[in-house]
């Protein structure tokens, strides 16, 4: 995805990352789609490289799971992320019943 999506000549992972894959690999998870979590500001992972820039590495350095969403994230540079819902999350279930009482948190 980094070379033929992003531009990118090559991806460079962190140990923490390199071993995050290996434990999903082993967990049974090495075939689930990718997300990448990248700033939205560029199609880099650098905010600063404007356009479509080329001649640059993607750095991977955490890569997280979101196995109940079916997918894995890796994370390319200092950002936040939101966690993944299944298809069905709990909070579709929470409602107010005709009394005004919270119903579906249990």
């Amino acid at each position: 995805m980094a070379t033929k999506v992003y531009g990118a000549d090559g991806v460079e992972y962190s140990a923490e990352a390199t071993k995050q894959l290996d434990t999903y690999e082993r967990a049974g998870f090495g075939n689930l789609p990718v997300c990448i979590a990248k700033t939205h500001l560029s199609i880099s992972s650098n905010p600063a490289l404007k356009g479509a820039p080329t001649g640059w590495t993607l750095p991977v350095r955490e890569v997280r799971a979101s196995v109940g969403a079916g997918f894995i994230y890796p994370i390319c540079g200092d950002m936040r992320t939101m966690p993944g819902l299944s298809k069905n999350p709990a909070a579709a279930r929470i409602d107010l019943d005709e009394d005004g009482q919270v119903v579906g948190l249990s």
